[in-house]
């Protein structure tokens, strides 16, 4: 009787051995391709505030987030990694009390405070001009106003891009549109999808790494390629 290693007759295990060194390099260079095209964005992130001040990343783009009275909305222009909970958060705290202390209350409207962080001057790139100081603002609107609608009201003149990103908040910055920054910059359709900030998503999050993704579907194929070599010998 002929012994067995984990399901696989032991006439198998010369393939494995001979494709398991292959599967662990194919495995690494899936694994190192993303880390060394690692890059960060130059674009407005979009939080909203939370207790004592702090913030969470907001999951909704602001076309679509429509924000209670009594909150705050914060946006930071910086440079960072693609979205979510990573990116550059507004510096100054968010305190509706504060902020909206001076606008008082009106029927039929919302009140929302606003929190504007432009980033600093490497933030802004060597191209660009200074940044302007971080204020606040108060916005009085619609009970249905849109986060969008609530930035509008406070902070014109924003700039889109044709698929509706959200490039420039005060006019600033003059020109650009969340640049993608680092080694993967010059790769062909490169684009900013952290900062789908008036999409549905907000999030920005990307679907599977394709190099893992790869690298598992090659692991697939090896090792079905080695049972059924296996298979064969056991059964000619």
């Amino acid at each position: 009787m002929r012994s067995v290693v984990h399901g696989l007759p032991a006439v198998g295990r010369r393939p494995l051995a001979v494709l398991l060194p292959l599967i662990g390099t194919l495995l690494l260079v899936a694994g190192a391709a993303p880390a060394q095209a690692a890059s960060g964005y130059r674009y407005w992130s979009f939080w909203r505030g939370a207790d004592g001040g702090a913030w969470t990343y907001q999951q909704q783009g602001p076309a679509i987030a429509v924000p209670p009275d009594g909150a705050v909305d914060g946006w930071r222009f910086a440079v960072s990694p693609d979205g979510g909970q990573d990116a550059a958060k507004p510096r100054a705290q968010a305190h509706f009390d504060e902020i909206c202390a001076n606008t008082p209350t009106q029927d039929g409207r919302k009140r929302v405070a606003v929190v504007l962080d432009f980033g600093t001057a490497e933030d802004a790139g060597a191209s660009a001009a200074q940044p302007p100081e971080q204020r606040n603002a108060c916005a009085s609107v619609a009970p249905h106003a849109s986060s969008a609608e609530v930035l509008a009201a406070v902070a014109p003149p924003l700039r889109y891009d044709t698929n509706g990103l959200l490039c420039a908040i005060a006019g600033y910055p003059k020109a650009g549109c969340a640049e993608q920054l680092g080694a993967a910059a010059a790769q062909p359709g490169s684009s900013a999808k952290a900062a789908r900030q008036s999409g549905g998503d907000g999030a920005g999050s990307g679907g599977p790494d394709i190099g893992l993704v790869a690298g598992g579907a090659l692991v697939a194929v090896l090792t079905g390629g080695a049972v059924r070599q296996a298979r064969r010998r056991r059964n000619p």
